[in-house]
């Protein structure tokens, strides 16, 4: 599913017009992600939470050269199914 058919599934799940769907969709996703550029955690019980995960510094390989080279920290988004969800899916 991709996000043009996410909008039409909320707005006929929901009664809303294709526009308000549209704005909702945008709405949610803009709230999770500065909540998870704030540090903040999104957890929405029956659903899962979303949460950002930090990888550490850690040395690679360049697979052309084969010179090793530092890969820096980074920041990732993650994101942990609930048991319902997980128990619906089974």
């Amino acid at each position: 599913m991709n996000k043009s058919q996410l909008i039409e599934a909320v707005a006929q799940n929901s009664g809303l017009k294709k526009s308000q769907a549209e704005a909702a969709v945008k709405a949610f996703t803009e709230a999770v992600t500065e909540a998870l550029k704030a540090g903040d955690k999104v957890q929405l019980v029956g659903f899962g939470t979303f949460e950002v995960k930090v990888r550490g510094e850690r040395t690679g390989r360049n697979p052309k050269t084969g010179e090793t080279i530092k890969v820096p920290a980074s920041k990732h988004p993650a994101f942990s199914a609930s048991k319902a969800l997980k128990d619906q899916l089974n």
